[in-house]
């Protein structure tokens, strides 16, 4: 009977230690995908190449947001990662990318206590428009041009995820409007940005070592 009563305290003290723990959702691009751990599992991935020359990072426990979670003791809530996707919704070649875009994802990202938004890499890469600073009465054409789609975005995931924290990663080589846009829309909605710094990279994409390099700066920020 005692074995009994001393497993099932075990037990109880093992799912209060779990429901403890704060839930991160990512919505993110390529940086943050893997084959097989994005939702939904229709997003394109970049993660894992085929060839290691490309990118050596070949194991979902490599990638930063897997290490940020295991070390920091966070749980994963929701990984709405897709591959090439921008902030706004004008993508490569001027492409419509509203299908995939940032301001368009808002609404799936389950039920976190912390949201990481790590994007502007393919706005950046993309040369997509960056318009004008607007806070309000957004257009659906405004949401073609970075700067309103990024105040839209955090916007809208304020209105959507009250209560929860809210973190922008900013990643190191964009372009100067991309990156000043981020921090000034941020500072604007109170939204707290990381700016990374030194990432290794191979393809453009972190390689092990940034993964990890991402990891560890996100983690001096977010406790």
């Amino acid at each position: 009977m005692r074995k009994i009563m001393l497993l099932s305290l075990s037990l109880i003290m093992a799912f209060t230690m779990q429901a403890q723990k704060r839930s991160v959702s990512i919505l993110g691009d390529s940086y943050s995908t893997f084959r097989n751990f994005v939702q939904p599992d229709t997003n394109f991935v970049w993660y894992p190449r085929d060839s290691v020359k490309h990118n050596d990072v070949v194991n979902v426990r490599q990638t930063w947001w897997h290490q940020f979670i295991s070390k920091g003791n966070f749980r994963l809530c929701q990984n709405n990662s897709f591959s090439g996707a921008t902030i706004c919704n004008t993508g490569y070649k001027g492409e419509d990318y509203s299908d995939r875009s940032y301001v368009t994802r808002v609404p799936y990202l389950g039920s976190p206590d912390i949201i990481i938004v790590f994007g502007g890499t393919n706005d950046s890469w993309a040369k997509s428009p960056v318009g004008e600073y607007k806070y309000a009465a957004w257009t659906q054409q405004d949401l073609y041009q970075f700067r309103p789609a990024m105040a839209c975005l955090l916007s809208s995931l304020q209105d959507r995820y009250p209560g929860t924290e809210l973190y922008v990663v900013i990643n190191t080589e964009l372009s100067a409007a991309v990156t000043e846009s981020m921090k000034a829309i941020s500072d604007h909605y109170g939204v707290r940005w990381i700016q990374l710094h030194d990432i290794d990279k191979q393809w453009g994409h972190p390689s092990q070592k940034g993964m990890q390099q991402i990891a560890e700066q996100l983690a001096e920020v977010i406790r």
